[in-house]
């Protein structure tokens, strides 16, 4: 049967992720041992007691209702996470609005403030949702390079007027995904300057939050003094709570703006189911632990992968935050095929920094999402594709 196929599937097609998946499962079935360090799917459970909460109530035959929105006292807790972590004091009945995950959340949240033809400023790298949004929108994408000598920060006075005049919306994320760099108080201030100029909707990605290192905490957007005249805050329980397949997040900030997507959501969902609402509402009441142990996992996780590149000759950057490396590759390669070089010759699959953005040209993304035992024997399988740095 012949079937039409709408144009915007133009901008869904396979991503490297899916052709990744592919040849590490080839690989496997040729009876190869891979480490696979592509996928930022945290490794740690969720604390026992969050477990216990949501298998409790997952038992109870009234749990399985619509709930339609947040409950309450899941935007109850979200509130207190705010006030204890940052100082940020949020409404819950009008400034939070829960959402499946924050993929989920980013993918709609262009079909509230952008028409198509409309101008969304990106970062490049940025995290893949984020066009899958402008694509569902039909906006166009500005890039901001994002690149080391700048602290892989935005240079908002490189973006040329008309396109600021034109832009609907502003999408930020630090600690980063795959730069795992942390925003300064003055470029928010910056950030918050340019958007009341321009009347532009901020929408800062939190996701990694509660993933830093070296006491360096980041700065919630909401933190900095007129953030929730111009955006919002989006933040997942996935990564720091190891809650990724409960999807679960929120958006926080502005009340019009949070208002006008729990509007948008009220058409699309019916709500996340309730006893995972009471496990997030576990966690976000004792983030404060759970938040140390994470982290106190992936800095040792960390530290332990870049001194052993090190020692294989392979230099990268040492990340402030995040759950991922950002690293540099040799020189004689492109991103791709070092990482399937990387694949054939040592078993360890990573993601070509293009995946992200041209401007992810010369770099791979490596996740943090293994133990030190085993991040240590990657490293080790690693060595002679370091060492042999030229195309074979």
């Amino acid at each position: 049967m012949a079937f039409h196929l709408a144009k915007r599937m133009d901008a869904f097609s396979p991503s490297i992720f899916s052709e990744l998946k592919a040849y590490k499962l080839k690989k496997q079935e040729e009876g190869k041992k891979i480490i696979d360090l592509s996928l930022g799917s945290p490794d740690l459970p969720p604390a026992p007691f969050i477990r216990e909460k949501l298998a409790t109530l997952a038992a109870e035959p009234d749990q399985y209702g619509y709930t339609l929105s947040g409950t309450p006292s899941f935007y109850q807790a979200v509130a207190n996470y705010y006030r204890r972590a940052y100082g940020v004091e949020l409404d819950p009945a009008t400034e939070i609005v829960h959402a499946m995950g924050s993929q989920e959340g980013l993918v709609h949240l262009p079909l509230v403030f952008a028409d198509p033809g409309d101008m969304i400023l990106v970062t490049d790298p940025g995290y893949p949702a984020y066009e899958a949004g402008l694509a569902v929108a039909g906006a166009e994408p500005y890039y901001m390079p994002l690149v080391k000598e700048n602290n892989f920060l935005p240079d908002l006075t490189a973006i040329p007027e008309d396109i600021a005049s034109k832009a609907r919306m502003m999408i930020l994320n630090y600690p980063g995904n795959p730069v795992p760099g942390l925003a300064t108080e003055q470029f928010f201030h910056e950030v918050i300057t340019f958007a009341k100029k321009y009347d532009i909707v901020v929408l800062h990605d939190a996701a990694y939050s509660e993933f830093y290192f070296d006491d360096q905490a980041p700065l919630s957007f909401l933190a900095v003094p007129g953030a929730k005249d111009v955006g919002m805050e989006i933040n997942s329980l996935s990564k720091s709570f190891s809650l990724a397949g409960a999807r679960i997040a929120y958006i926080a900030g502005n009340k019009k703006m949070v208002q006008t997507v729990a509007q948008l959501k009220s058409n699309l969902d019916y709500g996340v189911f309730a006893p995972i609402q009471a496990a997030g509402i576990a966690a976000l009441d004792h983030a404060e632990e759970i938040g140390q142990a994470v982290r106190t996992t992936y800095q040792k996780r960390r530290d332990v992968l870049v001194a052993e590149l090190q020692k294989i000759g392979w230099t990268v950057d040492k990340p402030s935050g995040g759950m991922f490396i950002w690293a540099k590759i040799p020189d004689g390669w492109t991103s791709k095929e070092f990482c399937f070089t990387c694949i054939d010759k040592a078993g360890v699959v990573m993601v070509p920094g293009p995946a992200f953005g041209s401007n992810g040209e010369g770099y791979v993304r490596i996740a943090l999402v293994h133990s030190e035992d085993i991040l240590k024997e990657a490293a080790e399988k690693l060595q002679s594709v370091i060492q042999n740095s030229k195309l074979s």
